[in-house]
């Protein structure tokens, strides 16, 4: 079992122990993933670039607690939807590497154009990226 599918197990046992599943809706997940990431950005807020990049011991804490929170969260997001978190994010990067060339965007910020949906396309075998059945 890899670490992500053990974190997810411990991650169910804690909700299933407290009999909290009734709460772990998508929806109030999402809400609980977004606040995190709220916190995570407010280590962030008014940091200078170089403060930004090598953060002092005591931000450092904060970031990887909220860090911590924004994974837990995330990865019971995924479980409860059924999603395999690595699979979608290889998918995605599939997607990223075909969209963004590297001899057409290298040292660039630009945009791409976007791709047609994969929801299109006959290689799709469910609606869902990632979904484990």
């Amino acid at each position: 079992m890899s670490e992500l599918a053990e974190l997810a197990v411990r991650l169910r046992g804690f909700a299933q122990a407290r009999e909290w599943e009734q709460f772990h809706t998508p929806k109030n997940l999402v809400m609980a993933l977004a606040g995190e990431v709220g916190e995570l950005v407010a280590e962030f807020q008014w940091l200078t670039p170089a403060e930004a990049e090598n953060p002092d011991p005591d931000t450092m804490a904060r970031v990887r607690a909220e860090l911590g929170d924004v994974t837990g969260y995330l990865v019971r997001l995924a479980d409860v939807l059924g999603v395999d978190l690595i699979a979608a994010a290889h998918v995605k990067l599939d997607e990223s590497e075909r969209r963004y060339p590297p001899e057409l965007y290298r040292g660039s910020a630009r945009k791409a154009p976007p791709l047609p949906s994969c929801a299109d396309e006959d290689t799709a075998p469910s609606g869902r990226v990632g979904y484990m059945p």
